[in-house]
């Protein structure tokens, strides 16, 4: 099976990146994977190139290259295809448009999988109509803003599928009612740990991930406070920086400071791999407002951390079970967050019990496991032939004149002789 992944950039840093290549290295070993990325801006992916996978960069952003794209005239026009609600959309161009739809027009695979929602737009409206169509959603639909679901409920219609990351979001996605597109929720997987696990007798907490506003990072430090006024001797490392969003770091050091915590509370940020300094921790934790799912939750886990958590509207209940491997606290709530903290911090044996029950049952989140419920479903689209998406003849006509799948009066004219044969 000829399989593609559409990436925004693989050269980048980020969970999708991340999960996507997981996904395709375990499927390579029995398939032929190819990862597109819309853009390239290193020589080498920063996250290191999946094995066995080819990769294919559509335009060259390395201002060194001599197939360098940024001086084209046609990447300083605004995109058409890719959606303008998506919140990428400043980085796409006439000429992204125009390198994508060659692509996929010309690419035979069996399976086609986009990556974010202006992807799988793109997918919908230009792949080769012999193509399985598969959306992926990373975040959540309640996350898009209205002119986002706009395009999603009228664009994702041509997909034959859409997979997201949680229950609770394949639940939003089934009540938007796409007619004939099947919503599959599988999570996100995560190898098993290169490192020997935890054992739960470091007198650390670990946190990690984008120092962004709903992270709340604000709410952990003075959460720890209180662990620190009763275990003195234990720390937080928090570990990631921030980005486009808001970089929060300025305001936690000074909200460190002015609580004192200057020897218990550290910002570490980035490290790659991330695996050893779960390791030396004996607790997670997650205090964030929201979660499309949480990455970082289960990679404590597959280092035997249980893991703290807010109990966001979704992810983290689907991955940690409360009290067994972990414990999930009302969003916002900082003496919620403390208690569960005081509680694991003060008691060894529960520490320790619920590490071993986290490092177990987080094995379902094992890539191999994770991509075999990838191929079921490709294998299920797969059988159901031909003639999936018909959308009849006028509106397809329609829609392949909007999208300049092919010349619109060969179109009108095919259709024509069509209606008259």
């Amino acid at each position: 099976m000829h399989i593609c992944f559409l990436l925004h950039n693989a050269y980048g840093i980020g969970g999708t990146i991340r999960t996507t290549f997981n996904l395709a290295t375990v499927l390579a070993e029995q398939h032929d994977v190819e990862i597109v990325s819309v853009f390239r801006h290193r020589d080498v992916p920063f996250m290191g190139a999946p094995r066995g996978v080819r990769l294919t960069p559509l335009t060259d952003m390395r201002a060194a290259s001599p197939d360098y794209d940024g001086d084209d005239p046609r990447h300083a026009r605004r995109a058409t295809v890719f959606p303008r609600a998506d919140g990428r959309h400043h980085q796409y161009s006439r000429l992204t448009d125009e390198r994508i739809g060659r692509y996929l027009r010309g690419l035979t695979a069996d399976v086609i999988v986009g990556t974010r929602p202006g992807l799988n737009v793109h997918i919908a409206r230009q792949a080769h109509p012999a193509a399985i169509r598969v959306g992926q959603e990373h975040l959540t639909l309640s996350g898009h803003g209205p002119r986002m679901r706009h395009e999603i409920r009228h664009r994702y219609r041509l997909l034959d599928a859409l997979t997201t990351v949680t229950e609770a979001d394949a639940h939003a996605y089934r009540r938007l009612r796409l007619p004939g597109v099947r919503v599959e929720a599988i999570p996100n997987s995560v190898p098993a740990a290169s490192v020997t696990p935890a054992d739960g007798t470091g007198k650390l907490v670990v946190a990690a991930g984008r120092l962004t506003p709903t992270k709340r990072y604000d709410l952990l430090v003075r959460a720890f406070a209180q662990v620190v006024a009763s275990y003195p001797d234990w720390q937080l490392r928090i570990f990631g920086s921030g980005d486009t969003t808001g970089d929060v770091a300025p305001s936690l050091t000074a909200l460190i400071r002015e609580l004192g915590l200057d020897r218990s509370v550290f910002l570490m940020g980035k490290a790659n791999p991330l695996e050893p300094e779960w390791a030396k921790g004996s607790i997670a934790v997650s205090a964030s407002d929201r979660e499309s799912f949480g990455m970082t939750i289960v990679e404590a886990m597959r280092c035997g951390l249980p893991v703290v958590s807010t109990d966001c509207p979704v992810g983290p209940r689907e991955i940690i079970e409360d009290g067994v491997d972990g414990r999930l606290t009302r969003p916002g709530d900082v003496d919620g967050i403390a208690a569960a903290l005081l509680e694991l911090v003060g008691d060894d044996q529960l520490r320790r019990h619920m590490g071993e029950a986290a490092l177990r049952n987080s094995a379902r989140f094992d890539p191999a496991r994770i991509a075999q419920r990838h191929l079921d479903l490709y294998h299920d689209l797969l059988r159901r032939g031909p003639g999936r998406r018909s959308p009849g003849l006028a509106r397809d006509t329609a829609h392949r004149v909007l999208t300049g799948s092919f010349d619109a009066a060969h179109t009108l004219r095919s259709a024509a002789r069509a209606l008259l044969s």
